[in-house]
């Protein structure tokens, strides 16, 4: 059962929130990031990004950037630009994108549940990546930036959330540069916060969404904390991770495509002509077209759009993994046909996130970097904790989540003050 607390979030007053306020490390440049932060002292950036505080070409991974970034977050808090709460709360964050709300909680995640299969994964982490973020949990002693977790929807948490939407003014209320809209509620009532806590620990599971790295590094941190304290108790902060978590009826994985460099040395006919032994190809002209359902696929080719539809009986609808469409892809069109085993490693494939429409998938086509564009029917949520609850892992670049958290709205600290 999942154990969860709330905590003294450390957050920008409310008139400095959009110049705090950032995109998440990973999904941005170094030079990207240098210029979103251009004019502005106070954005986030400095602290998740420090090397655009050094010059251009300066290594995110050397030692200088890494304490730079923890001498950042103690100025921030020195100059006000973000100031700790006084009591322990749950905060309800809710992200608007075209039209569509969904409304998570802010909360501190138990270590512990992460290390014994109670916050549930799906993916596999590198290890070079997750001592980068380590480094930074530890000299800062704080998750500046929150994970994305989802939960099984539970009717009394909705009437709750639901009740502090309409009976409380957001604490935030700002839309990003991107268009997508962002708001924060703090939760002070402490019964309130009792009752969050108690109903998460009759919840079985937790499910990481996004953030994988960054929860395998903030568990790992705690894990080093409770080493060193010969008085542990399993009630210090570091025993707990910054985590927004949502119903898992909200959210909605995007697609996640494919592009591929070249076509083994076949043409496209013979493409097509190989293609058509595992699915049934139609020719849908120069119209964008996208696929209408699971086992459906739309190719690119050739100034063409095409549907694929797997044949029955070449793919496994009763394994977890093998009725995801990215692992039907892998084995009867990128291993099979154009001979590329290892999607994380190949050089000949690179992958397209759906938020940048197919239209991305044509242009790099027909600008000749690439000669065939695969896109792929969305994963379903559903999918994701059928692979996470049988402790399958999902091939690479499988899930994309839309929107993404922002970061800076509220850091969690375990510095023990």
């Amino acid at each position: 059962m999942a154990r969860i607390k709330p905590f003294k979030g450390i957050r920008p007053p409310k008139d400095l929130i959009e110049q705090v306020a950032s995109r998440p490390y990973d999904v941005l440049n170094s030079e990207e990031a240098r210029e979103e932060a251009k004019g502005n002292e106070k954005s986030l950036y400095h602290i998740i990004k420090p090397e655009i505080d050094f010059p251009v070409g300066t290594d995110e991974h050397d030692p200088a950037v890494y304490l730079k970034a923890a001498a950042n977050f103690r100025m921030f808090q020195e100059k006000g630009w973000l100031v700790q709460d006084k009591e322990e709360c749950y905060y309800v964050y809710a992200q608007t994108m075209n039209g569509k709300t969904q409304y998570g909680l802010v909360v501190g995640a138990y270590v512990p549940d992460y290390m014994n299969g109670v916050i549930k994964k799906h993916e596999l982490t590198r290890r070079d990546k997750e001592e980068d973020r380590m480094i930074h949990v530890r000299n800062q002693k704080a998750n500046i930036e929150p994970v994305f977790f989802a939960y099984p929807d539970d009717a009394e948490i909705d009437a709750i959330v639901a009740d502090v939407v309409k009976n409380n003014a957001p604490e935030y209320d700002f839309t990003a540069a991107d268009g997508f809209g962002h708001k924060l509620w703090v939760i002070r009532d402490k019964k309130t916060n009792d009752r969050i806590t108690e109903i998460f620990a009759g919840i079985p599971a937790l499910y990481v969404a996004d953030g994988h790295h960054r929860t395998a590094a903030a568990a790992r941190v705690g894990q080093e904390c409770r080493a060193k304290n010969p008085n542990h108790t399993g009630c210090e902060e570091y025993c707990y991770f910054l985590a927004v978590t949502f119903p898992a009826g909200q959210l909605r994985i995007i697609d996640y495509n494919r592009v591929v460099k070249d076509l083994n040395g076949l043409t496209p006919a013979e493409l097509l002509e190989k293609l058509n032994e595992s699915f049934v190809v139609e020719d849908k002209g120069t119209e964008e077209y996208r696929p209408a359902a699971l086992h459906n696929f739309s190719m690119y080719l050739d100034g063409r759009w095409y549907s694929l539809a797997a044949r029955p009986g070449t793919y496994d609808d009763n394994d977890p993994i093998g009725v995801l469409d990215v692992t039907v892809l892998s084995n009867l069109v990128l291993d099979r046909i154009l001979d590329i085993k290892d999607l994380r490693t190949s050089k000949r494939i690179d992958f397209v996130g759906g938020i940048r429409g197919l239209g991305e998938l044509k242009r790099r086509v027909d600008s000749g970097e690439m000669k065939a564009a695969f896109a792929l029917y969305p994963v379903s949520m559903q999918q994701l904790i059928n692979i996470a609850d049988t402790g399958n892992i999902m091939p690479p670049k499988t899930t994309w989540f839309e929107p993404k958290l922002r970061s800076g709205v509220v850091i969690h600290s375990f510095d023990e003050k």
